[in-house]
């Protein structure tokens, strides 16, 4: 019998502090773990997408430290964490007290991992499973994105996206390492952090972010 996503993500994850982000527990690949070592190969036999989820990328590490560094940027508020990953941005939002946190995913995989992360900070997270960009309203308050520019097809359709709704009236936080397909204009720098990161998976042991609000 097939494992369910859970008990595969419980067998091949450990549950881990990111290391900008010591408050928060999340279950991820690390150098000691079988995901760890699976090659994309192995992966794929197994009918399984790449694992974006296992990780604390450091744009999403980054907007979680800013949003936890600064919890007036989302307390009391109707917060979303788009292309969540991991759940980390939704999580560090629900503990700076966000009235209510939604973190959507397309990947059926992230959102049983992101249910897991939550629980295990005793968090309430709402899980979309849902493609958001065709949308045309807006109804939350905050929208926080980590690192969401690293292919020209998806970044241009999701900083369109974010835009409108920052035109509508939402406050949109996007934390980018210097991707390739960071737009150059529509951009207001809030803060920098140097994040620690593996060498497997930036080619370098540290990276700097760039946190931002998206002018409308």
């Amino acid at each position: 019998m097939r494992p369910s996503t859970e008990q595969f993500i419980l067998a091949n994850t450990l549950l881990s502090e990111p290391p900008s982000c010591p408050e928060i527990r999340l279950f991820l690949a690390t150098e000691v773990t079988p995901l760890w070592l699976a090659t994309e190969t192995q992966l794929q036999e197994q009918g399984l997408p790449p694992p974006y989820w296992a990780f604390a990328w450091v744009g999403g590490q980054a907007l979680a430290r800013h949003i936890l560094d600064h919890p007036h940027r989302v307390k009391g508020k109707r917060v979303l964490d788009f292309a969540a990953g991991s759940g980390i941005v939704a999580i560090a939002a629900s503990l700076a007290g966000a009235a209510s946190v939604e973190a959507a995913e397309i990947d059926a995989m992230a959102i049983s991992a992101i249910k897991l992360n939550a629980a295990a900070n005793n968090v309430a997270v709402t899980i979309a499973l849902e493609d958001l960009l065709d949308r045309t309203d807006c109804r939350w308050d905050v929208i926080l994105a980590g690192d969401v520019c690293y292919e020209r097809p998806m970044a241009e359709k999701v900083f369109g996206w974010l835009r409108s709704c920052a035109a509508l009236g939402a406050t949109v936080l996007l934390a980018d390492p210097g991707r390739a397909y960071l737009p150059t204009n529509g951009l207001m720098r809030l803060a920098d952090y140097s994040i620690a990161c593996s060498l497997d998976l930036e080619d370098r042991l540290s990276r700097e972010v760039t946190v931002y609000q998206i002018v409308g």
